[in-house]
């Protein structure tokens, strides 16, 4: 059951959450698949490019990453002091 993102994070708990997510049907995110004989390593430098833009934009410090041949894992930090003095 899916429950609202109000709901699911708690920033007086804990700042720091680990994110991750899955492609579907076999698909690859990166690397080079066997079964195509595609190479799609190119696709790790989008994701890092994609995460630092994440960084300017939100309020949130990625601490870790691991971006895999079919998922990625994402240790965020919410950086609260940021979202204080971000102008309106």
């Amino acid at each position: 059951m899916t429950r609202a993102r109000s709901q699911q994070i708690c920033c007086q708990d804990t700042p720091y959450y680990h994110c991750i997510s899955r492609v579907v049907r076999r698909a690859f995110l990166c690397g080079f698949d066997q079964t195509t004989q595609q190479n799609f390593e190119h696709r790790r430098q989008w994701m890092l490019d994609l995460l630092s833009e994440i960084e300017t934009v939100f309020c949130i410090d990625v601490c870790a990453y691991a971006i895999m041949s079919n998922h990625y894992h994402l240790v965020l930090y919410i950086n609260k002091e940021r979202l204080t003095h971000s102008p309106m």
